[in-house]
């Protein structure tokens, strides 16, 4: 699979810990990168802690995209949202993930595993990670159009 990003990191909490597992085996098997920032087993962990980790990574540039998975996605979602320049989302839609990326740049998906079928997490992260903003798309527009203009220039 193609994608916008090269360098994904992913995390839950023990409610979203099979989830993550899946979801990383198959973001492996279609050839992206993606680092694993835990937990490593399924016992009981708090989610917060593993919403701070994807959400710096992400700010440090380490990670262009992060995956959040927790029971609702809610609080990951919340927890992610504390840090300036987050702008993580909570997608329990194709539509709403859609709409996430391509108007509101999120740069963090937030699955909730007890809210939606594993097919349809796959699914919504294709979407999240094959879709490029429309804040990407303007600023592409405004400089292939100078460009465009500039290439134009005659002596």
């Amino acid at each position: 699979m193609k994608t916008l990003f090269s360098k994904l990191c992913i995390a839950s909490d023990h409610a979203g810990y099979d989830y993550k597992e899946k979801i990383k085996d198959f973001l492996i098997k279609n050839s992206v990168s993606v680092i694993d920032l835990g937990p490593n087993k399924p016992d009981s962990v708090d989610y917060p802690d593993y919403a701070k980790k994807v959400a710096k990574r992400v700010l440090l540039k380490r990670s262009h995209i992060g995956i959040l998975v927790c029971g609702s996605g809610t609080g990951m979602a919340m927890s992610a949202n504390k840090f300036k320049g987050i702008r993580a989302a909570q997608c329990f839609t194709k539509k709403n993930t859609i709409l996430s990326r391509q108007h509101n740049d999120a740069n963090i998906i937030c699955l909730g595993a007890r809210m939606i079928k594993l097919k349809d997490a796959l699914n919504f992260i294709k979407c999240f990670i094959l879709r490029v903003s429309d804040l990407l798309m303007s600023i592409f527009d405004i400089f292939s159009k100078k460009f465009l203009s500039i290439s134009l220039f005659k002596n």
